[in-house]
């Protein structure tokens, strides 16, 4: 299964990353191009401990079994999938800042050390359900926007 922790997996996404453009139109759900990306940084910055957000109460109840039924095969993620409400973007922003710090921000996971890591959802997540699931995220939000 694809992983964030392979080079070559990188490569691909931030070609796929520099495709976008800001006037891309969502192929589901509410976000535009730019929204997006934020959300995918924010998300980036959390798995690797820039950000903490809080603990969600309905994630201690189902996290663990979620997080089972996304990892368990390489298919894609679901369409429209629920997120944090701290991840929820809304309004606009710098969409070429936005991408080049989500590029950089993928990168980096080639010096990934957040071993404690606690998803605000699905809970203590090993580093190889990291690997999957932020590959799977990125893959999920590119296809999104038709890349």
């Amino acid at each position: 299964m694809d992983t964030i922790f392979n080079d070559s997996s990188i490569t691909v996404l931030t070609e796929r990353i520099q495709q976008l453009q800001e006037t891309d139109q969502a192929q589901w759900g509410k976000m535009n191009a730019y929204q997006m990306i934020k959300h995918c940084t924010l998300g980036e910055e959390m798995f690797q401990g820039k950000k903490q957000y809080k603990r969600l109460f309905i994630g201690k109840l189902f996290g663990k079994m979620a997080l089972k039924g996304i990892l368990k095969n390489g298919k894609p993620m679901k369409k429209s999938q629920p997120t944090h409400p701290e991840l929820i973007i809304t309004g606009t922003g710098n969409f070429k800042n936005e991408q080049q710090n989500w590029i950089k921000l993928l990168k980096d996971y080639s010096t990934y050390s957040n071993t404690e890591f606690l998803h605000p959802f699905f809970g203590n997540m090993s580093k190889q359900e990291i690997g999957v699931f932020v590959y799977k995220h990125t893959d999920h939000h590119l296809r999104q926007f038709g890349r």
